[in-house]
């Protein structure tokens, strides 16, 4: 598993979502995700959403994604600090 491959998977599952993930050995991840679709929701909620992207892979391929949740309002004040 590569970290544009799930970049692209979170992408296409979360549609309007911007992901930036990083990862050098292959099956631990960090990602940050920037979504419409968070507003409202508390941090696991937005969570599973993302896992949801990723289905089977979680815990297979994937062994481990640290995450990073953001609406785009959070991520500008994120910018701005």
């Amino acid at each position: 598993m590569n970290p544009q491959i799930i970049q692209e998977l979170i992408e296409t599952g979360l549609p309007g979502a911007r992901a930036q993930v990083r990862g050098d050995d292959g099956v631990h991840f960090e990602a940050t995700v920037v979504s419409d679709a968070f507003a409202g929701k508390l941090p696991l909620a937005r969570h599973r959403m993302v896992y949801a992207t990723l289905g089977e892979k979680m815990g297979g391929e994937i062994h481990a994604l640290a995450l990073r949740t953001l609406t785009p309002e959070e991520a500008d004040k994120a910018a701005q600090a």
